[in-house]
C-alpha cells in the first residue's frame, strides 16, 4: 500500500494520512477525505447526540422544563451538541494518524 497518496482522491500525504479500517482493508486519506470519512462522521454524530443530551439535561433541563427559554439558549444548545462532536471526531483523527517510521539507530 502507498503511504504516500490518498487512496480516495490521489492527494499527495506529506504532511499527513490517515488510516482507517474498512471492509476491503486498510484505507488511507489525506486530511480533506479523512474529515469527509462517512464512519467518522456517523459515529462523532451519534456520541454528540448522547452525550450533548446528556450535557442539556444536566445544564440546562431546569430551564427546558419550566419553558423559560432565554436569548442564550439559540447558541448554548448548539454548542452543546458541537463540542462532543468536535471531541470525538479530533479523537478518531489524532487515532487514525500514520506516523512516518522511525529512522535506523545512530540516524537522527
Amino acid at each position: 500500500m502507498n503511504r504516500s497518496v490518498c487512496d480516495r482522491c490521489g492527494t499527495p500525504t506529506a504532511h499527513g494520512a490517515f488510516e482507517f479500517r474498512t471492509a476491503r482493508g486498510p484505507n488511507v486519506k489525506c486530511l480533506g477525505c479523512a474529515l469527509r470519512h462517512g464512519p467518522m462522521l456517523r459515529r462523532s454524530a451519534a456520541i454528540a447526540l448522547v452525550v450533548g443530551t446528556v450535557l442539556v439535561a444536566i445544564n440546562q433541563g431546569d430551564v427546558l422544563l419550566d419553558g423559560r427559554w432565554t436569548g442564550a439558549m439559540i447558541w448554548k444548545l448548539p454548542l452543546t451538541y458541537t463540542v462532543p462532536f468536535l471531541v470525538a471526531t479530533w479523537s478518531a483523527l489524532v487515532t487514525s494518524r500514520v506516523r512516518p517510521a522511525d529512522p535506523p539507530e545512530g540516524r537522527a
